[in-house]
């Protein structure tokens, strides 16, 4: 609501004066919500996760296995917010809440009891100051991509936001600062330059030998073979991260195997709708070129029908080509269909993605529950519908901050249900 309100003052006052002004509105703001909440980061172990792509699945998997260990646990994500047994879907549609949420969600976690908060942190909330005044015990650095490029200006500057919560753990009082970095990232070096007592890094040849396979992974961990339900080398990433983290925090190592060979899916991520006449109907969160190759690739046996947009608009207009691309070279069939469009014209962004598509002509069905009923029509045994670019969102954005109520995974249901007779 606040950044509502600053958003209003934005227009009225010149660019030069608000962008003198903000960082001072955003300093104070992130200092009097930790004023308020009482500093509550620095009784409770907190543990971020950033990066371009993994954040939601690895602060999931690491919560199973803090639990796995004992812990009672906070969870900020895109998906849920939870303390203790208590959680709830994240319908700000944001990542990462504004600061006295997220301040107000430490506090409740240390008045319940809690051992751990874990966080989602992201570049844009990084602008807004909302990690300022979080005092980390622990962060993760996942991976870095281009993403954003417009709200930031350059991939540096993308960058240096996320790096802006590394370098604030040294305003951090916590007696063992420790940062996990994904060392097969370019940028983890950057990472491991800021103030920490502990520096880990983690690696793919970690977990060697491994396999991806069509119904999960399959790899070593610590002299164990572990098979994981969940796909894709990006997951094997996400379990490694969280698999590191806990094993900082001595969670047992048969507590992480146990973990890992339980979690069947994460919500959003490659989560699988049951669907009749093997077809496998997916929903997805990828919203980067380069989380939508890996998806792709991951269904690369299988004949793909892809529904998808060009994610939000008024932002990152430079990827929806790419995303056409991508899906032209992936996709037997493409549907391009409304996603998040903002106060943008939903019809231009979607042939800004046509734009891409040069060897297949798509079909272009606006009304997001009408594709995902037509992929349903044209699927046949074997077919992969990989409906991309939501996830968990809880909302279709739309002009002047609308609104409508929407689930990429209950649509889905619904018209697999709908066309059940059809589909056998």
């Amino acid at each position: 609501m606040l950044d509502n309100i600053l958003g209003a003052i934005r227009r009225l006052i010149p660019a030069k004066i608000f962008n003198f002004v903000s960082p001072a509105y955003h300093w104070l703001l992130a200092y009097y919500a930790a004023y308020h909440y009482r500093f509550p980061s620095r009784y409770i172990k907190v543990i971020a996760v950033t990066g371009t792509k993994g954040k939601s699945t690895t602060t999931e998997i690491l919560n199973a296995m803090l639990e796995a260990g004992g812990n009672k646990t906070a969870l900020s994500n895109t998906i849920r917010y939870k303390v203790g047994d208590d959680s709830k879907r994240n319908l700000f549609k944001m990542s990462m809440p504004g600061r006295l949420f997220a301040q107000k969600l430490i506090r409740q976690a240390v008045d319940a009891g809690c051992q751990y908060v874990i966080m989602e942190m992201t570049s844009q909330g990084a602008l807004l100051y909302r990690h300022r005044f979080i005092e980390l015990d622990t962060l993760i650095f996942t991976n870095l991509t281009p993403e954003h490029i417009e709200a930031h200006g350059s991939y540096d500057n993308y960058r240096d936001s996320k790096l802006a919560i590394a370098r604030n753990m040294s305003y951090s009082k916590k007696p063992v600062r420790t940062i996990i970095v994904n060392a097969d990232d370019k940028e983890s070096e950057h990472f491991l330059e800021c103030q920490a007592e502990k520096k880990i890094s983690y690696s793919i040849h970690d977990v060697e030998p491994y396999e991806i396979k069509d119904e999960g992974l399959e790899f070593s961990f610590d002299g164990h073979i572990v098979k994981s339900r969940l796909s894709g080398i990006f997951n094997l990433y996400n379990i490694l991260a969280a698999a590191t983290a806990a094993r900082n925090e001595n969670v047992s190592i048969d507590k992480i195997i146990e973990v890992v060979e339980s979690i069947l899916t994460i919500p959003g991520r490659v989560e699988k709708i049951e669907c009749p006449n093997n077809i496998s109907v997916i929903v997805d969160y990828a919203h980067t070129p380069d989380s939508l190759e890996k998806l792709y690739q991951l269904f690369k046996n299988s004949r793909i029908i892809g529904v998808l947009g060009g994610t939000g608009g008024g932002r990152d207009a430079w990827k929806r080509a790419e995303m056409g691309r991508l899906a032209d070279k992936y996709c037997a069939e493409i549907i391009l269909t409304n996603e998040d469009p903002y106060d943008e014209d939903p019809r231009k962004i979607v042939e800004d993605v046509a734009a891409g598509i040069k060897t297949k002509t798509p079909t272009i069905i606006m009304d997001r529950r009408q594709a995902i009923a037509e992929a349903l029509k044209r699927a046949r045994s074997g077919d992969a519908i990989l409906i991309t670019g939501k996830g968990t969102d809880p909302y279709i954005m739309g002009p002047k901050g609308s609104k409508i109520p929407w689930s990429d995974a209950e649509v889905a249901g619904e018209e697999i249900a709908c066309h059940s007779r059809d589909l056998w």
